[in-house]
């Protein structure tokens, strides 16, 4: 869930193919005879990196940061946690340190045909944005991610480059995902207004309980763009929300109140791995809260936020 500081950079060399990394990464496919990836449920949020710096390097801003943690977690690492939990899809996320470069992503997806999707990180004034959005979507990537602090936020209006980027992203039939703080909500409704096509994602129920207690007048700032049709929720990254303790049924109360504004069709459960298995943390716990802990949630709600919510707006 961290916000990089903005950068610029090529996105030239995340479009050169890479035939030594799509046959490694295909070596973590699944077994012949185990499930299709229709069979089970979507994580509609998951970042992937790889320890190899050589190929995949972090960006420039990120080079003299402490290494991540953990210094791997790969497709294979993440399937450790996510199948037997009984989910076969995942969305990809971009990570953070290799900014514009995508590769790695892309890289993933090749190699795993029908089970991921990618949300891409682009550079909005960066040049033929529409075609390097259109590479994106060849590849496989059905969303693109906004940082959405507040100060990002309010900037979006007069930002040329951020109005060419929703219209593109419109055009390609791309969702667009901010990862918000609830004070930057007021900015991306009326952004929202503005733009009344493009699919949105609010990842991580616009972090609501992150920094302080969940309360009413977030909420009501969130549930207020459920009057847009075309805005969805993630109801994910439960380890850093509220309590962050597992069961994590605190969080209930703030479901109940997006599934009662948005309904169950417009909301998606999502992991945020690594992060949700890291510090005593589980995807079992993570997944378990929608599946079993919730008792408002009926059986068609669940399948909505498991499965059919993520299915519509990234794998459609």
């Amino acid at each position: 869930m961290k916000t990089p500081a903005p950068l610029r950079a090529s996105t030239r060399r995340e479009f050169i193919a890479s035939a030594a990394a799509a046959t490694a990464l295909a070596a973590t496919r699944p077994a012949r005879g185990a499930a299709t990836p229709a069979d089970g449920d979507i994580d509609a949020h998951s970042h992937v990196w790889t320890p190899d710096t050589g190929r995949y390097p972090r960006a420039a801003a990120f080079a003299t940061k402490q290494a991540p943690e953990p210094r791997s977690f790969t497709p294979e690492e993440l399937f450790a946690h996510c199948r037997p939990a009984g989910v076969t899809r995942v969305v990809l996320i971009q990570m953070s340190f290799y900014q514009y470069d995508n590769r790695y992503m892309l890289d993933a997806i090749a190699a795993h045909p029908g089970v991921f999707r990618g949300v891409a990180v682009v550079d909005e004034n960066g040049p033929r944005l529409s075609d390097t959005l259109r590479r994106l979507a060849r590849g496989g990537v059905t969303g693109i991610r906004l940082y959405a602090d507040r100060e990002r936020a309010e900037s979006w209006a007069g930002s040329a480059g951020m109005e060419a980027l929703w219209h593109a992203a419109t055009d390609q039939g791309l969702a667009l995902c901010p990862l918000a703080h609830p004070e930057a909500l007021p900015a991306i409704d009326r952004m929202i207004a503005r733009f009344p096509r493009p699919r949105i994602v609010i990842d991580h129920c616009a972090r609501i309980g992150a920094r302080t207690p969940v309360n009413d007048a977030d909420l009501d700032r969130l549930c207020a763009l459920a009057r847009f049709e075309h805005v969805h929720v993630k109801t994910s990254a439960f380890y850093a929300l509220g309590a962050k303790a597992a069961p994590y049924t605190d969080l209930g109360p703030m479901i109940r109140r997006l599934r009662d504004a948005f309904g169950a069709p417009r909301l998606m459960w999502a992991s945020d791995c690594p992060f949700q298995v890291q510090k005593g943390h589980t995807y079992a716990a993570s997944i378990a809260l929608i599946r079993d802990r919730l008792d408002f949630l009926s059986a068609d709600d669940k399948a909505w936020m498991l499965r059919k919510t993520a299915e519509k707006v990234y794998f459609s």
